[in-house]
């Protein structure tokens, strides 16, 4: 199975990188979490902030694969535990389906890759920057794989 992580933005601090490596490599051959880093779309002065939503949007929207279950990422979505996390990780090795992620750029997700999503997640009430969100999903996906094999890193 794969879970691909859609994350809006790039050029993310080297920190970022190897924090979001480091966990990702321990994943076993068939469980692989992917990283596609989507374009920021053009926000300045005078720019509509939904315009750059759209852009965003449709570049999520392009990077779906067919097939994938959809989990979006949003503030209002269902707070998950680890072990949450864990059922849900385990359900969807069950069904066999690939997983794509969704992180929304510093405005949120377009409405319409929202819509896709059979599932919402909310990471935390707290306002998370985002490069420490790649970090911290790859971390609890390989957490939560721990968790489903009995193995004492989650301990």
């Amino acid at each position: 199975m794969k879970i691909r992580l859609l994350a809006v933005g790039g050029k993310m601090p080297k920190w970022v990188e190897q924090g979001y490596q480091e966990y990702s490599k321990r994943l076993p051959r068939d469980l692989t979490l992917e990283l596609v880093e989507l374009p920021l779309g053009h926000r300045g002065k005078s720019s509509d902030k939904a315009k750059a939503i759209r852009q965003e949007g449709d570049a999520m929207l392009a990077a779906i694969g067919k097939n994938e279950r959809v989990v979006a990422l949003e503030v209002l979505g269902k707070p998950w535990s680890t072990e949450d996390l864990a059922e849900h990780l385990s359900g969807w090795q069950m069904d066999g389906q690939n997983v794509a992620l969704l992180v929304g750029g510093p405005d949120g997700l377009d409405p319409r890759c929202s819509a896709l999503a059979t599932q919402k997640w909310s990471l935390s009430p707290l306002t998370l920057p985002h490069p420490l969100v790649r970090v911290l999903l790859a971390e609890q996906v390989y957490r939560a794989w721990t968790v489903n094999q009995g193995h004492p890193y989650h301990k």
